[in-house]
């Protein structure tokens, strides 16, 4: 049993930062971010494998959102700038053994996730 706790999230105003942090209680391979907004299917945002040499990226995020990790202890962060009010939503940390599984939506373990919203 893996949980992941996620953090970071908050309130900003559009054009503004911030970091998200996803904590595992044990170690984990590859880890995604999802979000769902209100009325919209959950989609994957960014993910990175284990030794972080391979990551995807969704099209609206790419270079505005990057992931990264730290396996001494065990969080994956994502650095999101230049947001925009369609980023608000629900982010989730996910992990699962291969980064192709995340990026087909097939996680073992979620977070609870954590509120980003952003504001005109």
């Amino acid at each position: 049993q893996v949980h992941l706790v996620e953090s970071g999230g908050g309130l900003v105003q559009a054009g503004g930062s911030l970091r998200l942090s996803c904590a595992a209680s044990n170690s984990v391979y590859a880890m995604g971010w999802f979000r769902q907004a209100p009325g919209r299917e959950r989609e994957l945002v960014v993910a990175i494998d284990y030794n972080g040499d391979h990551t995807y990226y969704e099209d609206s995020v790419k270079g505005r959102y990057t992931i990264s990790r730290n396996n001494a202890v065990r969080t994956v962060y994502l650095q999101v700038n230049s947001l925009k009010p369609e980023d608000s939503a629900v982010y989730y940390c996910a992990t699962s053994f291969r980064l192709a599984s995340i990026v087909n939506g097939v996680c073992d373990y979620w977070g609870q996730g954590t509120q980003v919203t952003v504001s005109t």
